[in-house]
């Protein structure tokens, strides 16, 4: 079983959830709360996973409450009805694992657990359109090599054929490597791995992965 925590303001949808999670072969709701300051005061450990509203009624912002979930020991499934592509983009930058609109279905919802749960991501449609039309500070700007190198290396290719494939020596696909790396972690989004590159695509939604 899973353990998952909510945080939402609206009552009936906390009192809704619980019904519907009581459903859930691999999920099990351990706490219910209006805002990101109840939960953390509740004794015992964190949940796996916190579905966190991206807009709540106390004015805090989505990235600091995706920032403390986490710095709590808690992975972040952010669902909102809230189309707003800058606080969706800002709140995946601060660390949240995963995107889904309130109207997935419980299929939905606990595969996107058990996937954050098991170290993966949740992108939605609705993620990737955010991500795909964002041009704020922490979508950084690649110039066209360094795009090139980076879907070639992070779609599995080594850094070899990456190299061989877009005609330039491997000391030089590494560089542009370093490169994109050094404007991710300038826009406020640490990429050291592999898995980080190819995180970053695939949350850019630049495809390819």
């Amino acid at each position: 079983m899973i353990t998952v925590s909510l945080v939402d303001d609206d009552r009936m949808l906390r009192e809704g959830l619980r019904s519907w999670l009581a459903g859930a072969d691999r999920l099990r709701l351990v706490a219910a709360e209006p805002t990101v300051d109840a939960l953390l005061a509740l004794p015992g450990p964190p949940a796996e996973v916190v579905l966190l509203d991206l807009v709540l009624r106390d004015d805090s912002r989505a990235e600091d409450n995706v920032r403390r979930l986490r710095a709590a020991g808690s992975r972040v499934l952010v669902v909102s009805t809230v189309a707003d592509r800058t606080r969706i983009v800002s709140a995946v930058a601060a660390g949240a694992d995963g995107y889904l609109t309130k109207d997935h279905s419980l299929e939905t919802l606990t595969h996107a657990v058990c996937t954050i749960a098991g170290g993966g991501t949740a992108h939605s449609a609705e993620l990737a359109f955010a991500w795909a039309y964002d041009a704020g500070p922490c979508r950084p700007q690649l110039a066209p090599r360094e795009l090139e190198v980076l879907l070639d290396y992070a779609s599995g290719l080594t850094l070899k054929a990456t190299a061989r494939r877009a005609g330039i020596s491997v000391n030089t696909a590494k560089w542009y490597l370093d490169r994109v790396k050094e404007k991710y972690q300038e826009a406020g989004r640490p990429t050291y791995t592999k898995i980080d590159l190819a995180r970053r695509v695939e949350e850019d939604g630049l495809g390819r992965v």
